[in-house]
């Protein structure tokens, strides 16, 4: 079964994306999207992205719509890296990198920086904490992490919570990393 969601702000505001149904995949809501790109700024010019758990890539090509030089969307689905590809050439979205890998693997191979990264990783796997340290290393000086998950972060040594909202069942916050942890 296909879905689509639609695109709320930027040059491809009103295009919509479509995605294949997936075990455990969950679009972030427009008035989600709409939360966090108030939080984050209505552009994002020149800034670098990760769609960790990119699934209909819904925050990622939000991003690119919004200015973001580039982001690269990661998901072990094959079929939905397929159609984040074809989701990718239809928006001619030059900016956008799709790779097919499962996430953990994926981050001990990388070493480039991200300005943000969106981090929703399956609720039903739980280990936000795990996912928020490992990918700190990737994080560029100044960068931030938006996440969703079913618990959210409240107190952490390592995280402050600069932003935080609940839709439903889902938290989603925007967190820095506190100053002095390496990661």
């Amino acid at each position: 079964m296909t879905g689509q969601i639609r695109i709320i702000g930027g040059v491809w505001r009103g295009r919509n994306i479509t995605f294949h149904e997936a075990p455990g995949l969950r679009p972030t809501p427009n008035r989600v999207r709409e939360t966090l790109f108030n939080w984050l700024g209505q552009t994002l010019p020149e800034l670098t992205c990760l769609d960790l758990f990119a699934g209909s890539g819904a925050l990622g090509f939000e991003a690119l719509s919004r200015g973001a030089v580039h982001v690269v969307l990661v998901d072990s689905n094959a079929q939905t890296t397929q159609n984040l590809r074809e989701n990718a050439q239809r928006l001619k979205a030059v900016g956008a990198e799709v790779v097919t890998a499962e996430a953990g693997a994926w981050l001990k191979g990388e070493t480039r920086r991200f300005d943000v990264v969106f981090l929703d990783p399956p609720f039903a796997e739980g280990g936000l904490m795990e996912w928020l340290q490992a990918v700190r290393p990737c994080l560029a000086p100044g960068g931030v992490v938006y996440c969703e998950s079913s618990e959210g972060v409240s107190e952490s040594p390592l995280w402050m919570v600069i932003r935080s909202s609940r839709a439903g069942r889902v938290s989603h916050q925007l967190l820095e990393p506190v100053e002095g942890f390496a990661p």
